[in-house]
């Protein structure tokens, strides 16, 4: 059967108050880009530094259209058993067992048994052949490409092109519906001209101030509006730092949270024993943390 896209949305201002509807504030450019890869059914490759919302606005399309999120989480060492598809061995000798028990010895019985094992009974699904077999529409999140061997690559070429797996044993299963395809990377590795020639292309960076603090003040509700102003001031300093890692949006919002918790409601500056004695919520090393409350002067 062939595959259809999903055409969701129809503009990309639909985008936006559908992602916004779900807690993503999206920037014109995402929109625009989420726009033309569920118009154009193109998967969607989204690189960008760790914590700007890459895998959030995989699980935000999700939300705003009532798919199912299948996420492969990608890591060194995962492999095509892990990744697409894998036979259920021990089912398969069991089966062999029986089989054997119920007359192995007539002729043309061994042929018989080999066929019956590789059969989709005995098929075990990982993430990549869920989402092509899936009946329901899905969105497909391959997360951390780049953590992953460049073999992993490989195995997505068919599925990107032409939404389809070839099982050897089984032959080739296609793809009921197109799904919507979000791969993120944070560029630890360059990925191959092959993938990057199958997918639209989006880099998200940091967000504007003016951005970020709608989304802090959004996540957060509760924090003074000049207060949220002065997380967003001082994020963006850390982040001119030379830093392992700069604190990301998440962090911000998770700042925000911890001056809640700690009483701080009220407009105006942020006092500076508590932006030294809690660094650790937006920074995660202590050479980091070092040099931000040298560079703050605290």
């Amino acid at each position: 059967m062939t595959s259809t896209a999903s055409t969701r949305f129809t503009s990309v201002d639909e985008v936006c108050r559908a992602l916004a509807d779900v807690g993503y504030l999206a920037s014109d450019a995402i929109a625009t880009t989420a726009f033309l890869a569920d118009r154009l059914g193109k998967p969607l490759l989204v690189e960008g530094p760790a914590g700007v919302g890459k895998t959030e606005l995989a699980k935000a399309v999700a939300a705003a259209t009532g798919f199912r999120l299948i996420r492969l989480q990608c890591y060194e060492g995962v492999d095509e058993a892990r990744a697409l598809y894998e036979w259920n061995h021990a089912k398969q000798l069991l089966r062999i067992t029986a089989g054997r028990d119920e007359g192995g010895g007539e002729p043309g019985h061994w042929d018989a048994l080999r066929d019956d094992i590789f059969t989709d009974e005995f098929l075990l699904s990982r993430p990549l052949l869920e989402a092509v077999r899936s009946e329901d529409r899905v969105v497909l999140l391959v997360d951390e490409l780049d953590k992953a061997d460049v073999e992993i690559e490989g195995l997505l070429l068919e599925i990107l092109s032409d939404f389809q797996v070839t099982v050897p044993e089984l032959g080739t299963i296609k793809g009921t519906h197109r799904p919507f395809v979000v791969l993120t990377s944070n560029a630890t590795r360059e990925l191959s001209e092959a993938l990057r020639r199958r997918c639209l292309y989006l880099h998200i960076d940091y967000p504007t101030p003016e951005l970020e603090q709608q989304i802090v003040t959004q996540h957060v509700p509760d924090l003074d509006g000049t207060l949220a102003e002065s997380v967003v001031r001082l994020v963006g300093r850390l982040r001119e730092l030379r830093l392992r890692k700069s604190p990301s949006v998440a962090e911000s919002v998770d700042w925000a949270r911890a001056l809640i918790a700690l009483g701080a409601t009220a407009g105006g500056d942020l006092d500076e024993t508590i932006v030294r004695d809690n660094l650790g919520v937006l920074l995660k090393h202590q050479d980091d943390i070092d040099r931000a409350a040298k560079a703050l002067d605290l």
